[in-house]
């Protein structure tokens, strides 16, 4: 039976986070992967990261995180910290970040026992729910109260929800998916496949500076349409130049673009290749 889970909120949430949690990130001995692969997740479905956070397995600055994360309505996913030993501090500050008790959850409960005789049965050993070191794994289905299950399609060890706010582990093998169900199971509605483009052109031999009353007149003029330029010196292919675009809806983003590319005519730039990304 695939787990229940409580209903979100209803308003739904205008922006994505993401809190990575861990020491081995910030200290280089692990390179966080989480991030690219949530973009592209996020990318498939017509969606954008907003920002993201790190954090280091400090209980203060990891409960000060998550306390953003709740306080700001958006949709938020934090991977790492949620298993259970002495490092791992994200349940009890999400605890902490809303002011509620942790309890054993008792689906969570129940997957886990049910992982702990499966991993008894494949080694041709006996189940043994009492003792310490099966007693000691309930832990990881210890949440705060009101939590949600996420179920977990690796090892049943399941993460947790909070409003918007989503708790998985850092293991890019059980977090990638459990990420995936979040979005397609809570937030189908905010899909948008094929609704988002992204067009721009190399610009050469321009300043910046020189470009940006161009760039704020193609946003006023046109609503929802963002206008982005980024510069690089050394491209091995196109040297110093400009990429100059605009991105937003197809439908607003054609006629911003047509507007931005004529105006570079006009001022008789060198151009180069046009790009689009959707």
């Amino acid at each position: 039976m695939p787990p229940r889970h409580s209903p979100l909120p209803e308003t739904l949430p205008t922006a994505v986070g993401l809190v990575i949690v861990g020491d081995e990130i910030l200290s280089g001995k692990r390179a966080d992967k989480h991030m690219a692969k949530v973009i592209e997740l996020l990318s498939a479905r017509g969606m954008q990261l907003a920002y993201a956070d790190y954090v280091g397995d400090a209980p203060e600055r990891i409960t000060a995180t998550l306390a953003r994360a709740f306080a700001s309505g958006d949709l938020v996913f934090s991977c790492g910290g949620i298993g259970a030993t002495p490092d791992d501090h994200t349940r009890q500050c999400a605890g902490a970040a809303l002011g509620r008790p942790l309890v054993l959850h008792p689906e969570a409960a129940a997957l886990i026992r049910e992982r702990m005789q499966d991993v008894a049965r494949e080694q041709g050993l006996p189940y043994e729910p009492d003792r310490p070191d099966n007693q000691h794994r309930l832990n990881m289905g210890v949440f705060p109260e009101g939590a949600a299950i996420i179920p977990n399609p690796y090892n049943k060890i399941a993460g947790f929800s909070l409003g918007h706010v989503h708790f998985v582990p850092g293991f890019p093998v059980m977090a990638w998916p459990m990420i995936e169900w979040v979005l397609d199971t809570h937030y189908a509605g905010l899909h948008r496949r094929a609704a988002w483009v992204e067009r721009s052109v190399v610009v050469y031999g321009a300043m910046e500076s020189a470009l940006v009353p161009l760039m704020e007149r193609i946003e006023r003029s046109h609503a929802g349409v963002k206008v982005f330029s980024l510069p690089s010196v050394d491209h091995p292919e196109h040297g110093r130049h400009i990429e100059l675009g605009v991105k937003g809806d197809p439908a607003a983003a054609a006629p911003a673009y047509a507007e931005l590319l004529q105006a570079l005519q006009d001022q008789a730039l060198p151009l180069g290749p046009e790009l689009v990304r959707s």
